[in-house]
C-alpha cells in the first residue's frame, strides 16, 4: 500500500510538471486592455542570478481590479509546482482573477525554481522581495501597506509559509527604497501546502530527493520548515487541505496549523474528506468548489473586502 501511495504521488508530480511547461513571465509583457502588466523584482540582475534568461528573472504580474471597485487590499499569489515548475494558470491567473473580482489588486509571483539550480533560500529571497515591493509602492498601487495577503498552493504554500514565518525587517538606511520596508505579510492563506517539503522521508514527496541534496537534508529541514518558526507574530492564517491527498499528506498542514494554535495566532482550518492535490479553485468538484466561499467569508471577517476595515475584524 505504501508503495502504491509513493507511485501515485510521483505520478502526480510528473503530470503536474508536464502541465506546467508554459512560458515564464517576462518583464514588460503588458496588456492595458486586460489590466495586466509584468515587472521585475529587481531593476538589474536578481541576487544570486545565474544568468539573464527568463528562468533567472523573478517577476510580479499585476492584475488590476475593476476601476472604482478596489477594496484597498493587495494579495501576492505564489503558484505551486514542487519547485520544478509553476502552475501559473491554475494557481496563479485563475486565483488572481477571482481575487480581483473581490476588489483586491493581485500580484502573481514567478519565483526562481530549484529545478533551474536555485535551491532554497533563493526562492525565499524572491517571495520576501515581492511583499516588500508591494508594500513600498503601496501608494502607487492604491493599497493599504498593512493589508497585504500572501497566498500559496503546494510548494507555493511552503514558500508563502516561509515568507510569513521568516520575514526580514526593513532597513531604513538602504539605498534601495524597496528594502526599507518589512517583508512580513499581514495575512496568510495556504492551499494544500507542502509544509514538510524538506524531509529525508521519501515515502512522500521529498525536496531533498528531488534535488539530490539528501546529504544536506537535515540542515535544510531545520532552516526551512515553516512550522518550526511559527511565533505569536505570525500573520493570521487560513488553511485548507484534503484528507486523502497522497502527494502532500494532510498531516503536514495539520502540523503547521497546530503550531499556529499553540502560538496563539488567529487561524482557521478546513479539511475536506476527499479531493486531489492541485485542485486550485475547485475544478468543478462538488465539495472542493466550496472553499473559495469559505475564504471569502474569512477575508471579510479580517476587514479586507471593503475600504473601511470591518468592525468585527480581529486585532493582531
Amino acid at each position: 500500500m505504501r508503495r502504491l501511495l509513493v507511485i501515485a504521488a510521483l505520478c502526480g508530480l510528473a503530470c503536474m510538471a508536464q502541465a506546467q511547461k508554459e512560458p515564464c513571465a517576462m518583464p514588460g509583457e503588458n496588456s492595458p486592455f486586460l489590466g495586466i502588466k509584468t515587472i521585475r523584482l529587481w531593476a538589474g540582475e536578481a541576487p544570486q542570478a545565474k544568468g539573464t534568461a527568463c528562468e533567472d528573472t523573478p517577476t510580479l504580474t499585476i492584475f488590476d481590479p475593476q476601476p472604482g471597485h478596489d477594496n484597498g487590499s493587495a494579495v501576492v499569489v505564489l503558484p505551486g509546482g514542487a519547485y520544478v515548475g509553476l502552475a501559473g494558470n491554475l494557481e496563479g491567473r485563475q486565483v488572481a482573477d477571482w481575487l480581483t473580482s473581490k476588489g483586491f489588486r493581485a500580484f502573481v509571483l514567478s519565483y526562481r525554481l530549484s529545478s533551474h539550480g536555485y535551491l532554497l533560500p533563493v526562492p525565499l529571497l524572491d517571495a520576501r522581495r515581492a511583499v516588500q515591493m508591494v508594500r513600498a509602492r503601496a501608494s502607487d498601487y492604491h493599497i493599504d501597506p498593512k493589508r497585504i495577503v500572501i497566498i500559496g498552493f503546494s510548494a507555493g504554500g511552503h514558500l508563502a509559509a516561509l515568507a510569513a514565518t521568516q520575514p526580514v525587517e526593513g532597513n531604513p538606511e538602504s539605498e534601495d527604497p524597496i528594502e526599507r520596508v518589512s517583508s512580513r505579510p499581514d495575512f496568510l492563506v495556504l492551499g494544500y501546502p507542502w509544509i514538510g517539503a524538506i524531509s529525508s522521508d521519501t515515502s512522500h514527496l521529498s525536496y531533498c530527493k528531488l534535488f539530490n541534496v539528501m546529504d544536506k537534508c537535515e540542515a535544510l529541514r531545520l532552516a526551512y520548515s515553516p512550522d518550526l518558526f511559527v511565533t505569536a507574530k505570525t500573520p493570521p492564517t487560513f488553511w485548507y487541505h484534503t484528507a486523502d491527498d497522497v502527494t502532500v499528506p494532510v498531516e503536514q498542514g495539520l502540523r503547521f496549523y497546530e503550531a499556529l494554535i499553540k502560538a496563539g495566532v488567529p487561524a482557521e482550518g478546513h479539511i475536506f474528506a476527499s479531493g486531489p492535490h492541485g485542485s486550485g479553485l475547485g475544478k468543478g468538484d462538488a465539495s472542493m468548489d466550496q472553499w473559495p466561499g469559505l475564504l471569502e467569508t474569512w477575508l471579510r471577517g479580517q476587514g479586507l473586502l471593503t475600504r473601511e476595515p470591518s468592525a468585527v475584524a480581529p486585532k493582531h
